[in-house]
């Protein structure tokens, strides 16, 4: 092999192994990018949560959400939601869990977990063994129950 043909599969290598960083670099950006949106748009609905309690003074029922969420922005990063507002009671705290939604990525660099909308309209990222012992807790027998069916 001369010095041509070893440069030519140098260089080729090279675009390779640059070509595979990049192409995981996106997969893993796209993964950050859409968990962000999710979390941008369960913070909107928060906010939006707030200002009808305000107003009401009480939770909104899942149809008002239902007439909502299409306007959130980044709402089709969500996935499906989970309004809980029908299982919390009048007295319950701020860390009571108001809403989630559950997201999964192919990423190495982003674990799976939960999108969690609390009671007094914080929105935090959650692994999913933490989240669903805290649900657990949180669940009456006949919420579950129902959920389950």
């Amino acid at each position: 092999m001369n010095k041509r043909q070893k440069a030519l599969l140098v260089e080729a290598g090279t675009v390779l192994f640059i070509t595979a960083i990049a192409v995981v670099a996106m997969i893993n950006l796209k993964d950050y990018i859409n968990r962000s949106e999710a979390m941008r748009a369960m913070d909107q609905l928060g906010q939006k949560v707030i200002q009808y309690r305000r107003t009401h003074g009480a939770v909104p029922p899942e149809s008002y959400i239902d007439s909502i969420k299409e306007t959130l922005e980044g709402y089709v990063r969500l996935g499906k939601l989970y309004y809980r507002a029908r299982w919390v009671s009048i007295d319950a705290g701020p860390d009571q869990i108001l809403a989630y939604t559950k997201k999964r990525y192919r990423s190495s660099f982003l674990d799976d977990g939960y999108a969690v909308l609390w009671l007094d309209g914080r929105v935090e990222w959650m692994p999913i063994k933490e989240f669903e012992e805290l649900l657990a807790h949180q669940q009456s027998p006949l919420e579950i129950e129902q959920t389950s069916q």
